[in-house]
């Protein structure tokens, strides 16, 4: 099982740079709330040398596909070829209160927009006749065509998706699966609808990578590992409309309604403190990486025995040096969980 690393802007040159010296595989740079991807992106492109470099992802609804394709293949080139795009399509109040575009037919949206992506990064004429995108929408119009930086057909494209549709779409079109609110047995589950995804589209689930975005924390103290994280979990519950987020209705699913509702209402009126307070350790615990090295080695280990390929690291920590300690102590804790798997 390999490694990424989710990175936060403010330090992500820094932590990226430690990243590749301790041979994790991809740095990932999340978008929204704090900054975009594309910015955080291009200084790690130029800082780093062998480190794979994507998203985390880029929001769907933020820019037209041609834009995304050529943003796609400019990193890409100044990466040299190092580049992988991660899309996801968002929480439906974020696409409509951010972006002014609406939420409805997720799935065509999302498989229509692969499709130009995909059209323009072969180095063709972008010509498109879909239900959401027509280009050109009239015969007047020039077609785009990237010639200002080098394209690449098989530049990986990776999806965010959390429901059962949206998890086999992304079986069936994408090189790669990012989840979010992920446990071992978690996982388990989505891969059933991934896979049903690539045997539609008559492939086996072989060089499809799955990486889960697993928050981490490490202190001998599990409680007390748990901490740092309450707020980020609080952040995404209470994220829009509780009866239309994706994240809420995953907190609920695990069994954590009544709690979910708590953390939802202290967000709308302005607790953010009261939210994260209100995080239960216990969802806190079954999806994310917390305790000492032989605590996190051993949740590491089930996360590879549900079939993850590539394990997301998210840190949390507010420091430059916070962060650089917990990828030094996660990276000893995979370390520790291979051999236990080998043994």
């Amino acid at each position: 099982m390999k490694l990424a690393v989710f990175l936060a802007h403010h330090c992500a040159v820094e932590v990226a740079v430690e990243a590749e010296r301790l041979g994790v595989e991809l740095a990932l740079v999340p978008e929204g709330f704090r900054s975009d991807a594309p910015s955080v992106l291009g200084a790690l492109a130029a800082r780093t040398s062998t480190i794979a470099l994507a998203p985390g992802v880029m929001q769907i609804p933020a820019r037209t596909p041609v834009l995304t394709a050529l943003t796609a293949a400019t990193l890409d080139s100044l990466s040299g070829g190092r580049f992988r795009l991660a899309l996801g399509v968002s929480n439906p109040d974020v696409s409509l209160g951010w972006y002014g575009v609406p939420f409805d037919r997720p799935l065509r949206r999302i498989r229509e927009y692969v499709d130009v992506v995909r059209l323009a990064l072969r180095g063709e004429p972008v010509r498109y006749a879909g239900q959401f995108y027509r280009l050109p929408p009239d015969e007047t119009g020039d077609p785009a065509w990237l010639r200002a930086a080098a394209t690449r057909a098989d530049l990986p494209v990776y999806l965010a998706a959390v429901g059962p549709k949206n998890l086999a779409l992304t079986g069936e079109i994408a090189d790669g699966w990012i989840g979010v609110f992920n446990s071992p047995d978690g996982i388990a589950e989505s891969l059933t609808h991934v896979a049903a995804g690539r045997a539609r589209a008559g492939r086996s689930m072989d060089g499809f990578d799955v990486l889960p975005s697993i928050p981490v924390s490490m202190h001998e103290d599990p409680e007390r590992a748990a901490a740092p994280l309450r707020p980020y979990f609080a952040n995404f519950i209470g994220l829009g409309s509780k009866e239309r987020s994706i994240y809420f209705a995953v907190a609920a699913r695990l069994g954590f309604a009544a709690a979910a509702a708590r953390i939802h209402e202290a967000v709308r009126t302005g607790d953010r403190a009261g939210a994260a307070a209100a995080v239960p350790f216990e969802l806190i615990d079954q999806l994310s990486l917390l305790g000492d090295e032989e605590r996190v080695a051993a949740r590491m280990a089930e996360y590879a025995r549900a079939n993850v390929t590539t394990l997301g690291l998210t840190l949390l920590a507010p420091t430059a040096q916070g962060q650089l300690e917990t990828l030094r102590g996660a990276v000893a804790a995979r370390e520790l969980a291979g051999r236990r798997l080998r043994s």
